[in-house]
This record gives C-alpha cells, structure tokens and sequence, in this order.
C-alpha cells in the first residue's frame, strides 16, 4: 500500500512531531507519531499534516536535557520521566552506530516489566515505529524508534504483588473473569494500583509458536470486547486492545525467545486496564451499518479523535464484523477532536 508519495508525507509529518515532546502537562501523551503512522499505512498519508494542523494545540516543546544517559547509567535514569530527551538522545545514538533490530532486541526485554508506564503508550508508539520501520527503513523512522524508546525508558513503571487467579479457556472468557476495580479512583496509576488479581491466561506457556497464536487471539478478544463493554471508559479501554496489538506488531522484529515474555507481559497490561475500567453492565450493541475496513478507517480519520484512529487501525488488523463493529462503536462513543 506504500508509495513514493506516501513514504515521504510520511517522514515530513515525523519530522514536524520530533520536534515536540512526548508527553504534555506532564502526564498526558503525545499520540500524533502514532497516528500519523497509522493514517500512512491505511493508505491516508495525504491526510497526515491536516490531521496534525487540527492537533497542534496539544503538543507541547522539546524537553530540556538534564545529563547523558550512558551505558554506565541507565539503570539509574531508568523511569525517571525528568530524563526523556536524555534517553531519546541515548536511543539516537545507538541506533546511529547499529542496526535497529539490535537494538531493539536489547532493550525490549529490559522495558517490557515497566509496559504500564505512560498508560501503555510507550510500547504502542513503539509498534507503530517497528512497522513502519518494517516497510523501509530511513533516518525519520529510525529517529521515531528512538523517541519511542527513549519515552518508555523515562516512564517505565512496573507492576508487582498481583495475585494469580485461575483463567478460563479462552482470552475472552478470561478478561470477562478479572475483578473489576471500584469506582471512585481517578486516573490510571490510582486505578492501575488497586490492581491486586488476575486470571494467569497466559498461564506456562514458552512456546513462540504458541505465544503468537495466543497473543492474536487476545488482541482478537479485547477488540470484539470494546463493542459491548467500551462505555465503561470510552478512551481507556481502547488500550486493553492497542497495547497487546502492539506487542503482536513487533514480534517478527525480536528473537523468538523474547515472544513467551511478551506474550506474559501483554496480557497483564490488557487484563489490568479491562479491570480497571470495566463497566458496571455490559451493553448489547448491533451497528447501524455493515462497513467494510476501508469504511470505517475513513469515519474515524474524519472523526478525528486520536484513540479512535488508533483502535480502529488495530480493529482493522483483526479484520472481522465484530472487530469492524467496535471500531464504530468507539466513533459513536468517542469525543471528535474538532
């Protein structure tokens, strides 16, 4: 789907956000690489500066530095979202002197334990950044991996104590048995704490094989959920899909001994924001059109809305009715960017 034209509206728009930072007011994320991303390889590049004219207002400045992160010292730095032009800095430099996979490969299974960071974007800019860089490699891309990495290095935030409770067959069946959190919790750290059980879906699996198939399946699961569970927090529950999703995105760019853990690590995240913002109710939802892919790509990139686009560019990865149904749903019960 990628041409010339697309490759360079592309690098153009990656090149407008790198100026900017990850994050603003210090707690919300910049999510316009990854939608700009998302609209190039749906066949909308055209649209990616228009979309971003319409975003601006939420972008804030390029972090000041505060001291190299260096390989004597990144465990210190590690986490510490003072130091994220330090690490997108570190993440430039080694992706300039090797290749990306490498790179990659080193650090994912050093980040992967703080995936909650950030409310699980680091790691989906992350998946977005490797497919793209999967399609052609070019010095804007890589430059977008290296701020991707560099902003889940600086907000990397682990989770432990959580208790391991029996899981159901099927990723389905076993996100619908995760206690729900209480309400009266503001935000997602407060939620994300309160935190204490999980069902072990991905139980002892080690197989690679085994752990994609499993991994689709629950990206498969989290998005057909959202249709009928969404409502319970419209923006939030878009990640229990994007996030798994974007670990199943990279999995062909690691060593296959890194996919088990990913596989581990994807389903606590997804499992955990399913909890924390679950519904009192599920709800029946049938939507009010039969849309094929491109369809409904084409709503959500004129209702503008940044995690609409995202879950609706994972929704069209998985493919069917159902999939394509909660995307409308998430259009139907998202606030427009404009």
């Amino acid at each position: 789907m990628e041409t010339s034209e697309t490759s360079g509206q592309l690098e153009e728009a990656l090149e407008r956000v790198h100026a900017t930072g990850p994050e603003r007011l210090g707690r919300l994320t910049n999510h316009a690489p990854m939608v700009v991303e998302a609209l190039a390889a749906r066949g909308r590049a055209g649209a990616v500066h228009r979309w971003l004219d319409l975003y601006r207002d939420r972008l804030e400045d390029f972090p000041d530095r505060v001291a190299p992160v260096t390989d004597d010292n990144w465990a210190q730095a590690l986490g510490d979202p003072r130091r994220a032009a330090d690490w997108i800095d570190h993440f430039a430099r080694a992706l300039a002197e090797r290749p990306w996979r490498t790179v990659l490969a080193e650090w994912w299974p050093r980040l992967l334990p703080g995936l909650y960071g950030g409310s699980t974007h680091p790691v989906i800019r992350v998946g977005h950044a490797v497919r793209t860089l999967e399609s052609g490699e070019n010095a804007p891309r890589r430059t977008e991996l290296a701020h991707a990495l560099g902003y889940w290095a600086a907000v990397h935030h682990t989770v432990s104590g959580v208790t391991a409770l029996p899981a159901a067959p099927t990723a389905e069946a076993s996100l619908d048995a995760g206690p729900a959190i209480p309400d009266g919790l503001l935000g997602f750290p407060a939620r994300l704490a309160a935190v204490r059980q999980l069902p072990d879906w991905a139980g002892e699996v080690t197989d690679p094989r085994a752990a994609r198939e499993r991994l689709a399946e629950l990206v498969r699961a989290a998005t057909h959920r959202y249709a009928t569970h969404g409502h319970g927090e419209a923006t939030m529950l878009v990640h229990a899909s994007t996030a798994p999703n974007a670990v199943l995105r990279t999995l062909d760019s690691l060593p296959r001994d890194l996919w088990a853990p990913s596989l581990h690590a994807a389903w606590t995240a997804s499992a955990a924001v399913t909890a924390m913002y679950a519904p009192a109710e599920p709800v029946t939802y049938v939507p009010p059109a039969r849309l094929t892919a491109e369809e409904v790509m084409e709503r959500a990139l004129a209702h503008g809305d940044e995690h609409v686009i995202k879950f609706t560019d994972t929704a069209v990865d998985v493919g069917d009715e159902r999939a394509l149904a909660a995307a409308q749903r998430a259009i139907e019960i998202s606030e427009p960017l404009v």
